[in-house]
């Protein structure tokens, strides 16, 4: 395997990029993001941009690219938070590979970012984070619902120490304990990635999955061709998160964790559902992408960090 490369920890005073790789956002949400950033002792930078959203683009092709190239080679920027997801960042996979030689920086979001977290990954091992955006996370603050856990985020972002916990909070479907590489993200993303060059190499892995607003018939679909396309052959462990806004419709009573228990809780390694990854109705956790982990499926469950996520 090659070298992972981690990012420099973040400290009191550190600068943070804002980047819209996707879609954009409202300016209200945004404001409260950066209220929230500034509280918490960070220097975020943000600019109102020139160019207008294009569509369901927070910009056009190459002002999202230069954007977030240049945010990410930014001298004096130490962490690159994305604003919201929504649909646009597998236009800038291939800009990334420009980044070659450029020492990694903490690059932090979910959803539709997942495409830019498989293209590092894939193409230089760069660890990254899924946690919360400026206005999706950081915009309804800490331990607030829809919000996000400082506890985590303070860890993963900030911690040179190895051994910490992030407790799942979920429900064990099958019980046991292993340890793999912590990698995955949104499964809609994740799926889509079969057949790129982005396509992630699962085996030894603890795979974190997670989306909302899907219909178990749909889950079942997604995770069977996952099976199919052997992107559970070699996992280690399951994380799956809470799947908000996806109940089964009017007179069905088959539940998406019923779904995962019965695909994938009868593969024989610890499966643990309901985290607040992502798509969370409660404050999302920070899980670093990238680093050994291993996954304690009993009662809620949690996830045992076995190295920093950061460099000094």
């Amino acid at each position: 395997m090659d070298q992972v490369l981690k990012p420099r920890a973040l400290s009191f005073g550190s600068h943070i990029a804002l980047v819209s790789p996707a879609s954009s956002a409202r300016a209200t949400a945004i404001h409260r993001g950066l209220r929230e950033l500034r509280r918490l002792g960070f220097q975020p930078d943000w600019r109102r941009k020139a160019e207008r959203p294009e569509g369901y683009f927070a910009g056009s092709e190459r002002g999202r690219s230069e954007e977030i190239l240049a945010a990410l080679r930014g001298p004096q920027i130490r962490g690159v938070f994305c604003i919201r997801g929504g649909y646009g960042s597998a236009y800038l996979v291939e800009s990334l590979r420009e980044l070659r030689g450029v020492r990694p920086k903490i690059l932090m979001g979910y959803s539709d970012i997942t495409c830019l977290q498989l293209a590092l990954w894939r193409t230089f091992h760069w660890v990254t984070f899924y946690g919360p955006m400026v206005a999706a996370g950081f915009s309804d603050g800490a331990r607030r619902p829809g919000g996000y856990d400082p506890v985590s985020l303070g860890k993963a972002l900030s911690s040179h120490r190895e051994g910490w916990d992030i407790p799942l909070r979920g429900r064990t479907l099958a019980r046991g304990s292993a340890a793999g590489t912590l990698l995955g993200g949104c499964l809609t993303l994740i799926q889509d990635s079969i057949g790129t060059d982005w396509e992630l190499d699962t085996r030894d892995s603890i795979l974190l999955l997670e989306d909302c607003a899907i219909q178990p018939y749909q889950l079942d679909r997604m995770l069977v061709h996952l099976l199919q396309a052997g992107k559970f052959d070699g996992v280690r462990g399951v994380v799956f998160g809470e799947f908000p806004d996806s109940g089964g419709g009017k007179g069905s009573r088959v539940t998406v964790m019923e779904v995962c228990r019965r695909l994938i809780g009868s593969l024989g390694i610890p499966v643990v559902y309901g985290a607040p990854v992502g798509h969370a109705r409660r404050a999302m956790l920070t899980i670093p992408l990238g680093v050994r982990a291993r996954l304690v499926a009993r009662g809620p469950g949690r996830l045992e960090i076995l190295e920093p996520a950061v460099s000094a």
